[in-house]
């Protein structure tokens, strides 16, 4: 091979690398990684359980931590098992004021002032001044609100404990992230469909469903394929018995979720 074919044979070969490197960190920045923090259950060797649930979500314009459990020890273990630094969070988004979802919140605080924070609009004074005293940035969500590109909240919902739940909007259809669904999980999604006016891909954390009957799970169950939900992730407040009803309607399409689950999706 002549020296001028041999030189051009290289920087072919080096333009391809490096288109090829190129599209692949485009497309890891391009990927949503949501973690699972905090959960009764566990998904992954070491990782610890506990009653509460909080979830992580990165590769989109800001890092949210949506709920932060109930003990921060415990969800800062569970963070540094998982390789998660914490410290990066410039949002936390708490569902609702039950101390298993935002008991976890003054050590992130702590070590990160800066982040925006926020809660439905009735949350207890107490609670909203423990954040501000933290120097955070306390945000009142009483409305649907997108906090940004591809990040909604519900706004509050429900009339005895309020509560807000996350949707994200991705290439696959919507994802939407909830806390303990006190609001009625078939509403959430239905003010999601009303918001957004796009497919459900999948819906996972607390349903709260503890106190209901097979006869009414499987009615909401049945509300779920209405609403064309693809996937399903119940965890959490949901009870033992609902989330094996969901497993079993859903098949392959029911998605185990517990502390240290990963899941990714395009944007």
């Amino acid at each position: 091979m002549s020296w001028n074919r041999r030189t051009h044979f290289i920087i072919v070969c080096l333009i391809t690398f490096l288109t090829g490197l190129a599209a692949a960190s485009l497309q890891a920045k391009d990927q949503i990684v949501l973690t699972v923090l905090y959960d009764n259950y566990t998904a992954t060797e070491g990782i610890e359980s506990d009653w509460g649930f909080s979830c992580l979500i990165e590769g989109m314009e800001k890092v949210i931590l949506f709920d932060a459990g109930a003990k921060s020890d415990l969800l800062f273990r569970n963070a540094e098992r998982l390789n998660v630094d914490l410290d990066k969070v410039q949002m936390i988004v708490i569902s609702h004021s039950h101390f298993d979802h935002a008991g976890g919140i003054a050590k992130i605080l702590d070590n990160n002032p800066e982040v925006t924070v926020y809660f439905p609009a009735s949350f207890r004074k107490e609670l909203v001044d423990n954040i501000a005293a933290k120097s955070a940035k306390p945000v009142r969500v009483s409305e649907p609100v997108e906090i940004f590109r591809g990040a909604y909240l519900t706004g509050e919902m429900g009339y005895g404990i309020k509560e807000q739940s996350l949707i994200l909007d991705t290439e696959e259809g919507l994802v939407i992230i909830t806390g303990c669904s006190h609001q009625g999980i078939v509403n959430i999604l239905e003010r999601a469909k009303e918001l957004h006016q796009k497919n459900i891909y999948l819906v996972f954390g607390g349903f709260h469903l503890l106190q209901h009957s097979d006869e009414q799970i499987n009615e909401i169950i049945q509300k779920f394929k209405l609403l064309g939900v693809k996937k399903c992730g119940a965890t959490h407040c949901t009870g033992g018995q609902a989330i094996g009803l969901f497993e079993e309607a859903y098949g392959e399409d029911f998605i185990s979720i517990g502390a240290g689950k990963v899941l990714r999706f395009s944007h």
